[in-house]
């Protein structure tokens, strides 16, 4: 009897394949929870991973879905996006509903959290795969006697066969601030987004659903408990200098993040928050 959920080897990690009754696959590694493939029910695959991409070891995964967690960027004290993407992660709840599956993923203090971090948390990942839709929701839960604040994002590269033909819809109106001009607060006007140069801008509020054209075809992004989007795509120059892509990786790809970075989140002791992305390629 086929099962909607086995356990597999992942480039050396241990992982899972969820597979639902219609065909929609999605594999995530316990190695920083992350959801390193997604096949809807119709189509092929729909998230970028790099052929150069180390696996463990204490580095991230390039592409898939990387989270971020506790903190975005270099903006802190931290190590890079944090340590939630290079941590493994305990495989904590599977559940099969028919039409839907669903399997958590969690990640608690520990003392070595606790050199570089000094807070009680539990941090949980949760996918689920229903028809041509997937789910991915963060919650983060606040265990220890004080108030912590943090950032974190679902940091999503999306496979598109040609970036300068995509579009992207959706931010229109929204203020962002521009991470290749010195942090500079702009307002983006135009209806579309195409990418011809480097782009790494963090939206504040915008629209909650983005929509992704190329030609593998019209990929929906909408959010809940996430505030930010932050749109990313290094070009060439910038992606010729990084070891674990290839140097036209930067045309395969472009990532539209599900973000809380704008403004930190503060949690006080006992309380949880929780954010979620769904990507939907009907």
């Amino acid at each position: 009897m086929n099962t909607p959920f086995e356990r597999i080897e992942f480039h050396g990690l241990p992982a899972l394949r969820i597979t639902g009754r219609d065909g929609a696959t999605a594999i995530v590694t316990d190695y920083g929870a992350h959801v390193a493939s997604w096949q809807p029910a119709r189509g092929g695959e729909r998230l970028y991973l790099s052929d150069r991409s180390p696996y463990g070891n204490g580095r991230p995964i390039r592409g898939g879905i990387p989270v971020i967690f506790p903190q975005f960027g270099p903006e802190g004290p931290l190590p890079r996006h944090g340590f939630g993407r290079v941590m493994n992660w305990v495989q904590a709840e599977t559940h099969d509903g028919g039409d839907f599956v669903r399997a958590t993923w969690r990640l608690t203090d520990t003392p070595e959290t606790h050199r570089i971090w000094p807070f009680g948390f539990t941090a949980e990942l949760t996918v689920l795969l229903e028809g041509d839709r997937i789910d991915v929701e963060l919650s983060v839960e606040n265990t220890g006697t004080g108030t912590f604040d943090f950032t974190a994002a679902l940091h999503t590269y999306c496979r598109v066969p040609d970036v300068e033909l995509a579009t992207l819809e959706g931010l229109c109106d929204a203020r962002y601030r521009d991470q290749t001009d010195h942090h500079r607060r702009r307002e983006d006007r135009d209806d579309v987004l195409r990418v011809s140069a480097e782009v790494d801008r963090i939206y504040e509020r915008p629209a909650e659903a983005q929509r992704l054209v190329s030609g593998a075809g019209v990929l929906t992004i909408s959010r809940d408990g996430f505030p930010d989007v932050v749109v990313w795509n290094p070009w060439e120059q910038k992606c010729g200098a990084l070891a674990d892509m290839p140097p036209d990786g930067f045309r395969r790809m472009l990532c539209v993040e599900a973000a809380a970075v704008a403004h930190p989140i503060a949690l006080a002791a006992g309380m949880e928050w929780s954010g979620r992305q769904s990507l939907d390629a009907g």
